[in-house]
């Protein structure tokens, strides 16, 4: 994804909006820097601001006054850009443009991003006589190589190995998916079969890391016959492939599979992120052919109504979508790399910079960890899903508007989509804001329960309850008013993962109870592979 001209001229009469800044807080800014930098050279350069800075905070630092004065100098610049960028008068959209651009300036002109001011660099330099920077090119070489820079040793992961390694097998797949089912861990399971989606921007491992904090592995111990949905890694075959074809090919297709397999007639069915999203919207395409084959959803972070859409929000507009459509709409494949590219610049300082530092100017290899792992192996996308998807969600936020699209040939409402729904979002996501997520409440008409975790858009997910981490919040009340602020003021802080909340609730919408199967799938869908398949071993 690339940064789109800011508000620029759209194809009819827009230009370029106006910015302007207030003369008082110009002055006041001014008069600001002034007091800093003089209170920095008054004070001899001793450490105020780095002490709070991981990037400048080790003992290296404090004893290099060059290398202390140009952090702390770095960081009084970095404040008023900032500072300057906040005071900006122009339009919202071109605020967040303004800042977000400011704010990758800001990170990359870091002087721990140098080796040349690099303290601890210099140090670990001049302590390991040079093998260090010999270590750091190599690292650099490698990353070259391999075309994406590594935020951990994945040396030490492959999948199926010690990655998505939940028993199962492939009982049915097609040009857009396999479909994984799982081995039982309980004598006896509920009647309804429980189909996981995830997004397709990602691989599903995300839900099947390791045993201890595998969401997978979790829902089949608490007795569900668990199916997952593996994504096929998109090549030149599938570069015409579109949104209707994910819709009718692949979730409406997997839903059918799994009803078949279990031989209920309905079944419980989990979205996460974009999958949620193509999920709902498979389920308003069934619910307008009279068909309601799913009893109960569960969304994850995902958006329906796409007004708040957050840091996105800055690299869409129709210039933008535009040039993707003209680029890509009728063919061709947006890089997993370049998504990868864009979601971590979203975060700079953490997945960006940092591995930098570490891999190339100190020649570390980063740890090893899972979920870093999962974040490098990048999946393609068939550019007309993905055009189509900017426009009429991101830009257009058409999905939420009663019968505006048409989709594998019906006209949907997701106001038809009337079954309980679970929703769950994240209070530090910066990918799907906890109130874009908060806003599904009002696009679907059913008994709806939300729950708030802390942590962000993977973390918050992936929280599993026996490492009793973090928080959740949940309104006793089960109110859910306008605001997702409003809904906040209501809600009580749970200490540990929210998953032990949700399995109460799915279990509610199960069925009964019936013995465990012997074997995988049934009649024409029979286990083929072991899981985790073959879709998920290819590389972007």
């Amino acid at each position: 994804m690339q940064l789109a001209v800011p508000e620029a001229a759209t194809a009819t009469s827009q230009t370029i909006p106006e910015i302007s800044w207030d003369a008082d807080k110009l002055q006041q800014l001014q008069k600001q820097y002034l007091e800093d930098a003089m209170s920095l050279v008054n004070n001899k350069f001793q450490p105020k601001d780095t002490e709070n800075d991981r990037r400048f905070s080790g003992d290296a630092w404090a004893n290099n006054p060059v290398s202390l004065y140009m952090a702390e100098m770095y960081l009084l610049n970095a404040r008023t850009m900032m500072a300057l960028a906040d005071a900006v008068q122009a339009p919202p959209k071109t605020q967040n443009r303004i800042r977000f651009a400011i704010e990758q300036w800001v990170s990359a002109a870091a002087p721990s991003n140098f080796l040349v001011f690099n303290a601890e660099a210099q140090k670990k330099a001049i302590d390991t006589k040079g093998e260090s920077i010999a270590l750091g090119l190599k690292n650099l070489m490698h990353d070259i190589e391999q075309g994406h820079m590594s935020m951990t040793d994945e040396s030490q992961f492959e999948v199926g190995k010690n990655v998505a390694t939940t028993e199962g097998a492939v009982v049915f797949e097609n040009e857009f998916f396999q479909l994984l089912e799982y081995k039982p861990l309980t004598d006896k399971v509920f009647a309804k079969p429980f189909l996981m989606v995830p997004p397709c921007i990602n691989k599903y491992y995300i839900l099947d890391l390791q045993p201890d904090n595998s969401l997978v592995r979790y829902a089949v111990a608490q007795g569900h016959r668990t199916f997952v949905l593996s994504w096929r890694n998109p090549d030149a075959s599938l570069q015409q492939a579109t949104w209707d074809n994910y819709i009718e090919d692949a979730i409406i297709q997997a839903i059918r599979v799994c009803s078949a397999i279990s031989g209920s007639p309905t079944i419980n069915a989990l979205g996460f992120c974009v999958g949620g999203t193509m999920l709902t919207t498979a389920l308003a395409v069934l619910a307008a052919r009279g068909e309601k084959p799913v009893d109960s959803l569960t969304l994850l972070t995902t958006l329906l109504d796409f007004t708040d859409t957050g840091i996105l929000d800055v690299f869409i507009d129709e210039n933008h979508v535009k040039f993707r459509e003209a680029e890509m709409g009728h063919g061709g494949l947006l890089k997993g790399q370049d998504l990868s590219a864009t979601f971590s610049f979203l975060r700079p300082n953490d997945l960006v910079w940092n591995y930098v530092v570490g891999n190339y100017l100190k020649g570390e290899t980063p740890p090893p960890f899972d979920l870093l792992y999962w974040n490098s192996d990048s999946t393609n996308l068939p550019g007309p899903f993905f055009a189509w998807y900017l426009r009429n969600t991101y830009l257009e936020n058409k999905l939420k508007l009663p019968h505006e699209l048409t989709i594998c040939g019906e006209k949907i409402d997701l106001s038809t989509v009337d079954i309980p729904v679970y929703l769950y979002g994240s209070r530090e996501d910066h990918i799907v804001p906890i109130g874009g997520a908060y806003a599904s409440t009002h696009v679907l008409p059913g008994d709806k329960r939300f729950v708030m975790g802390a942590s962000g858009h993977i973390a918050g997910v992936i929280n599993p309850p026996a490492k009793n981490k973090r928080s959740h919040w949940i309104r006793a009340d089960g109110a859910l008013p306008p605001t997702f602020e409003a809904w906040q003021q209501g809600a009580t802080e749970h200490k540990g993962s929210w998953w032990t909340d949700w399995a109460a609730w799915l279990q509610n919408h199960a069925g009964k109870h019936i013995a465990a199967p012997k074997r995988y799938g049934k009649g024409k869908y029979k286990a083929t592979l072991p899981a985790p398949g073959t879709y998920v071993k290819a590389k972007a």
